[in-house]
């Protein structure tokens, strides 16, 4: 599979989950953080963040699909996924330990396959600006 076929694939998987957080929280929120997804202020939480990896996911495709730079959305998912994972990990014994290992396997999984893929799928720019805080995240 391509770089870039790779990176539609996690757009899509992305813009699944993110929709299903949105339109479904009490069946996909207890996936992720099992009974407290009941609640109501965390109901509010799951479509907020659903709501995010829809935008990251479609930003994506749509970026692909017009030729557009990739990179910057794969980063901004590699970003959120790596929060996501950690977030849920400091959680410790107040989310399941099986929802806390799917979580793992699968914010980390994608994680480094988004950091991954922002790295080949888009050919360098021309810069003709010289900015320091691209360097300190390795886009020189």
């Amino acid at each position: 599979m391509q770089a870039r076929e790779f990176a539609l694939s996690n757009a899509r998987g992305r813009m699944a989950i993110g929709a299903a957080l949105v339109l479904a929280p009490r069946l996909a929120g207890p996936m992720w953080i099992g009974r407290d997804a009941d609640s109501g202020a965390v109901k509010v939480l799951a479509r907020g963040l659903g709501a995010r990896d829809l935008a990251l996911g479609l930003g994506t495709a749509v970026a692909l699909d017009r030729g557009a730079p990739v990179r910057g959305w794969l980063e901004g998912a590699a970003l959120a996924d790596a929060v996501d994972l950690v977030s849920t990990l400091l959680a410790g014994d107040s989310i399941p330990a099986s929802k806390r290992r799917a979580v793992a396997l699968i914010a980390g999984g994608s994680m480094i396959a988004c950091a991954a893929l922002a790295r080949v799928v888009d050919e360098p720019p021309v810069a003709d600006v010289h900015a320091p805080e691209a360097e300190l995240t390795g886009h020189h």
